[in-house]
C-alpha cells in the first residue's frame, strides 16, 4: 500500500538529477525520475490525486537549497518532502573549487535545514543517497576518487534518515546492485546524469520507498 494519500502533495527537491528540464521545455516536472514518478502514481493509484512540485536546480550543492529553502519548500509545506543533493559538493571538494562543500558541511548544512523544517511542521522525508554509476575502485581515476569519497557524503544522508525518521532511499547501492548485471551505458551516458532507464531506476526506489 503506497503511503501517498488521496489529495496530498509531494515536493522534489534537489540538483539537475531532479531538475531535468523543469524549468525549460519540459517544464514543470521535467523528463526525468521526477515526472517518472508521477506518471507511475497514475497508473497505480488513478483514484488518488496527488500534487507533484518538481524544484530542483542543475548545480545545486546543499549550500545552494539552504539558500532558496524558504522560497522552494517552506512557503509551500508540502506533506511529503524527497530531497536528492550531493554529487556535486563532493565534486567541489574533490576538485577544490571556489564554495567547495566537504563532507562535514554537507552534513552540518543538511541537518540544519532538515531541523529548520521540522521546526515549523513535520513533513514526511524520503531522503535520496547521492550515487554514482560506475564500477571504477581501484584505477586512481577521477571516478575511483569520486567512488572513494561517495560514502563520507551518503553517510550523512543515511543518518539523517534514521534522526529524522524518513524514508531513506539508497540509491547508489541499488545502482550498483544494477551493475552487477549490466553495463554502466545502459543507465546513463558518464556517471552523474542518467538517461531514462536510469531515472526509471530512480522513480521506482522511491515508489518502493513509500511502500515500505
Amino acid at each position: 500500500m503506497n503511503a501517498l494519500k488521496d489529495g496530498q502533495f509531494i515536493l522534489f527537491i534537489g540538483d539537475s538529477i531532479t531538475d531535468c528540464g523543469r524549468r525549460g521545455q519540459n517544464a514543470p516536472y521535467g523528463d526525468g525520475y521526477v515526472a517518472l514518478f508521477r506518471e507511475l502514481m497514475i497508473a497505480r493509484h488513478p483514484e488518488r490525486k496527488i500534487t507533484v512540485i518538481n524544484k530542483g536546480i542543475g548545480g545545486n550543492k546543499v549550500t545552494d537549497l539552504e539558500g532558496r529553502w524558504e522560497d522552494d519548500v517552506m512557503r509551500h509545506r508540502p506533506d511529503w518532502l524527497s530531497i536528492k543533493i550531493g554529487i556535486n559538493d563532493l565534486h567541489s571538494h574533490l576538485l577544490n573549487t571556489q564554495y567547495a562543500v566537504p563532507p562535514d558541511s554537507f552534513a552540518s548544512v543538511y541537518e540544519a535545514i532538515l531541523k529548520r523544517t521540522l521546526a515549523v511542521w513535520k513533513p514526511k522525508l524520503i531522503l535520496i543517497s547521492p550515487f554514482y554509476i560506475s564500477r571504477d575502485f581501484s584505477s586512481g581515476s577521477f571516478r575511483s576518487q569520486v567512488l572513494e569519497l561517495l560514502p563520507r557524503y551518503i553517510e550523512p544522508v543515511k543518518h539523517l534518515s534514521e534522526q529524522s525518521k524518513a524514508r531513506y532511499v539508497p540509491l547508489h547501492d541499488i545502482f550498483q546492485k544494477h551493475l552487477e548485471y549490466r553495463e554502466p551505458d545502459d543507465f546513463c551516458p558518464e556517471p552523474v546524469h542518467p538517461h531514462r532507464a536510469g531515472h526509471l531506476v530512480i522513480a521506482e526506489a522511491v515508489m518502493a520507498a513509500l511502500e515500505t
